[in-house]
């Protein structure tokens, strides 16, 4: 996946509470596959009519948010479902980081494991973040993963929290799969090691 360092990008009003993932996309795209182009489905049922014309009311259809990359939410954002595609069609559509007060834990893994940072900030310091890109809509946000930190549109940094090896995970752009790749050499070593003390445990494949 793609590493995170640090992003400065319009950011888009989103704060709403408990936003469940079938809102994020409804479960009926999830049987497509991921070159149909997940971001088609983002927000479906809101961002589109019935007959598949853009609302042009809806956030992500206006100019100014059209090349957002920074999502800012409210609190338990992501709740509902265990669905990855949620992170699959927020990143499809180009974002990068969500900032809210709170995330379901599901979402916030899934968000790791596909280079989306989900920053988390105090409730009140969300709402005046999104009341200051809803009032100069194209503002931007800077955050800073290194060092975590959120710039504000008014220029107020907010520190924020990230638990140690999921910050460095996204600092290196690996996933679970790709840490543990990253291992192959001891693992092998390991691997050797044991089954010279117990061969009888060799799988049969593995014999010479």
């Amino acid at each position: 996946m793609e590493p995170f360092v640090s992003l400065t990008a319009v950011a888009a009003p989103y704060y709403f509470a408990d936003v469940d993932t079938d809102r994020i996309i409804p479960h009926r795209f999830l049987r497509k596959p991921l070159s149909a182009g997940y971001r088609n489905f983002l927000f479906h049922d809101e961002r589109l009519d019935a007959e598949g014309r853009e609302r042009p009311d809806f956030v992500l259809n206006r100019p100014p948010y059209r090349s957002a990359r920074i999502l800012v939410g409210g609190r338990n954002f992501g709740c509902g479902s265990a669905r990855e595609g949620a992170v699959y069609a927020l990143q499809d559509r180009g974002f990068r980081a969500v900032i809210a007060p709170g995330y379901a834990d599901f979402f916030r893994e899934n968000c790791m494991q596909n280079g989306v940072l989900p920053v988390v900030l105090d409730e009140s310091i969300v709402a005046a973040i999104a009341g200051q890109i809803q009032a100069s809509p194209g503002s931007t946000v800077a955050i800073d993963l290194p060092g975590q930190a959120v710039r504000a549109p008014d220029g107020t940094r907010h520190r924020f929290e990230i638990d140690p090896s999921r910050k460095e995970q996204l600092l290196r752009g690996l996933d679970d799969i790709g840490l543990t790749l990253q291992r192959t050499a001891a693992i092998d070593a390991f691997e050797s090691a044991y089954y010279r003390r117990v061969p009888w445990l060799r799988p049969v494949a593995l014999r010479q």
